[in-house]
């Protein structure tokens, strides 16, 4: 039965997202088994009341903001990279339908306030202007635990340029394209639309930073008064987080108490990679949870973040992902031939780390270019306009 209170503050939601681990990471196999997250995982998720942090607290929310739904996530991941990948994806979504008309939101929390959605936010569909609002047809890839969604959020072009489209899971269809080496347990399958109509009120430009929002007259929250983009990529870094501090767990787990040649507790080469790994995952958390707590301490007296802070942030998310990588290599490179087999944990974080890192809101070298170029007073990319 799920949990219905309130309010759930930051160190309970955390407790409760600490004692579902054990099971989390029971079911990790299989969630890769199954290439998605497994209906009992789902089930506790709920029951916990974890699903709806991000919610707006009109819709079943608990008051919070986007911080506590990033720490749930980095929590999640030390036991299983997908369910932490997919819990922060579902959360965000949650998050940020709270920048649609207010018509789109009450459709959306219509069934209750543990609602789950998938997306995908390349623009590949196309809006056909139609009488009430528009035919969407397109297909989209790498929609995140689309098989337990009832709605997706996906990217299109329309006669006022891009945006995203919202729709019940009754007008797409499901294309299982998901076979990966990493993250498998996240279904992030294909999308396809044929000729759905989407009512007007279903369509927002949410992420253009100059298309106005509803969110805080509506919610009052301070993240909504930041273009969506600010924060949500923090999204796909938090179980980033989590995931290393998992594969660090792993690695110690291995070699705590053996002794003797070889891979045991007595090489110091060991204890010197266990030192740098651990000081880069409890870096990465920190630059997740400072500059998060910053940027909304600083909505919350109305005062925006300016080209070159905004470049900053995103230097920070790119950032927490390299960190996670270098963690998580330096360990995995030092686990000898036993860690390949899957039963072994830590070739699924390292598997999971870098498929995470892949995800293109996250590669590095653009998000560093940008952050030079804005220091430097040159024109940004084209891609962060």
């Amino acid at each position: 039965m799920a949990i219905e209170e309130k309010a759930l503050g930051r160190d309970e939601a955390l407790r409760r997202a600490a004692d579902l681990l054990p099971r989390i990471r029971e079911r990790a196999p299989e969630a890769e088994r199954l290439r998605q997250v497994p209906q009992a995982t789902i089930d506790d998720l709920r029951a916990a009341g974890l699903i709806r942090v991000a919610n707006p607290a009109r819709y079943g929310g608990y008051g919070n903001d986007m911080d506590l739904y990033f720490e749930v996530a980095m929590a999640l991941g030390r036991a299983c990279g997908s369910t932490a990948w997919c819990y922060s994806v579902w959360s965000s979504h949650n998050w940020l339908i709270g920048h649609f008309p207010e018509e789109a939101q009450d459709d959306y929390f219509a069934a209750g306030p543990d609602v789950l959605s998938s997306s995908s936010f390349a623009t590949m569909g196309r809006l056909e202007p139609a009488a009430g609002g528009y035919r969407l047809s397109g297909r989209w890839g790498f929609s995140s635990g689309c098989d337990a969604a009832t709605w997706a959020m996906l990217g299109a072009v329309g006669p006022e340029g891009p945006c995203m489209a919202l729709l019940p899971r009754s007008d797409y269809e499901i294309v299982d394209t998901w076979f990966v080496s990493g993250l498998r347990g996240t279904g992030s399958k294909d999308i396809e639309v044929r000729g759905a109509f989407v009512p007007a009120h279903r369509v927002a430009a949410v992420l253009n930073p100059a298309a106005y929002s509803p969110g805080f007259e509506l919610h009052g929250r301070p993240s909504y008064r930041l273009p969506a983009m600010t924060l949500l990529p923090f999204t796909l870094c938090s179980p980033l987080v989590g995931m290393a501090e998992g594969a660090l767990e792993a690695f110690i787990g291995r070699i705590k108490g053996k002794s003797g040649p070889g891979r045991t507790a007595d090489s110091v080469a060991l204890q010197l990679r266990i030192a740098e790994s651990s000081a880069e995952v409890d870096a990465a958390r920190t630059i997740v949870r400072t500059t998060v707590t910053e940027v909304l301490e600083r909505a919350a007296r109305g005062d925006l973040p300016s080209a070159v802070e905004q470049a900053a942030v995103r230097r920070n998310y790119g950032y927490v992902a390299k960190l996670c990588l270098q963690a998580v290599n330096r360990l995995f490179d030092a686990s000898g031939g036993h860690a390949l087999y899957d039963s072994e944990a830590i070739q699924r974080f390292h598997r999971d780390v870098h498929a995470g890192a892949h995800q293109v809101a996250l590669y590095w070298d653009p998000i560093a270019e940008a952050y030079g170029r804005a220091v430097l007073g040159l024109p940004p990319l084209e891609q962060y306009r």
